[in-house]
C-alpha cells in the first residue's frame, strides 16, 4: 500500500455527537482525546512520517465561552498526552492572541519526546489569514521556497492526504498552502466515533488516486 508521508486530520462532529448522546455541546470535545491518540498510534505503525491535527481556529473562538474553554482545554490535553509517545511536537497558531493557551506557548518551537520519529503538528488558534499575513509576492522571484519562507506555518510540510470526520465536504481554512495538492477524504462518522478502520478505508481510497502534483 502506498502510504502518504503527511496526513492532515480535521476531527469534526464533536458537538453533534454530544447532542446525539444526550450531552451538552461542549462535552463532546473531551470525547475526542482518546481517538486522537489512537489515530496517532495507528498512523505511526503504518509508517506515516507527519500528522497535523486541526485543533481550533480563530473563528471558532466566536462560539459561546463554555465551548471555547472546553475545546481549548481539549487541545492542551491532547498535546500533553503525546508527550508520552515518540513524537516531535509543534503547535502552530496566533500565539500572540489572548485566546492562545498559555500552556502551549512552549510548543511553538518544536519539542521532541522519546525517539521523536514522527512529526505531530497541532493547529491552535489558527487562521488562514494569520498564516498568510506576511506573504508578499515578488514578481522577480520564481522560487517556491521563497514563498514558503514567508508563511507562519513554514515548518509544516506539504500534505499528501487530508481526512475529515463528521461528513462535511470543506477544508475550513486548513493550511491552504500545504493543502494545494492534497487528496481529500471524508468520513461520515463523527470524530468521537473514530475507529482504526477509518484510516484503512482512507488509505485504500488514497491508493487508487493518481498523484501527479499537477504534472
Amino acid at each position: 500500500m502506498r502510504i502518504p508521508k503527511h496526513i492532515g486530520v480535521i476531527p469534526d462532529g464533536n458537538r453533534r455527537w454530544a447532542q446525539n448522546n444526550g450531552m451538552s455541546k461542549e462535552m463532546g470535545y473531551d470525547e475526542g482525546l482518546n481517538p486522537g491518540l489512537e489515530l496517532f498510534r495507528t498512523c505511526k505503525k503504518m509508517g506515516v512520517k507527519e500528522l497535523t491535527y486541526y485543533g481550533f481556529t480563530v473563528d471558532n473562538t466566536k462560539r459561546p465561552s463554555v465551548q471555547t474553554k472546553a475545546f481549548t482545554k481539549a487541545c492542551v490535553d491532547a498535546v500533553k498526552m503525546l508527550e508520552n509517545e515518540d513524537a516531535s511536537l509543534l503547535v502552530v497558531g496566533n500565539h500572540k492572541s489572548p485566546m492562545f493557551p498559555e500552556e502551549l506557548k512552549e510548543y511553538t518551537t518544536r519539542k521532541d519526546f522519546g525517539k521523536a520519529d514522527m512529526k505531530v503538528n497541532f493547529l491552535v488558534n489558527y487562521g488562514w489569514n494569520w498564516d498568510l499575513g506576511n506573504l508578499k509576492f515578488d514578481e522577480t522571484t520564481t522560487s517556491r521556497n521563497k514563498i514558503i519562507e514567508n508563511i507562519n506555518s513554514k515548518d509544516i510540510s506539504r500534505l499528501d492526504l487530508i481526512i475529515r470526520w463528521g461528513g462535511r465536504r470543506r477544508l475550513s481554512g486548513f493550511l491552504p498552502v500545504q493543502s494545494i495538492y492534497a487528496d481529500f477524504y471524508v468520513v461520515d462518522d463523527y470524530w468521537p466515533d473514530f475507529k482504526p478502520g477509518h484510516i484503512n478505508e482512507a488509505l485504500n481510497w488514497y491508493e487508487t488516486q493518481d498523484v501527479t502534483l499537477g504534472g
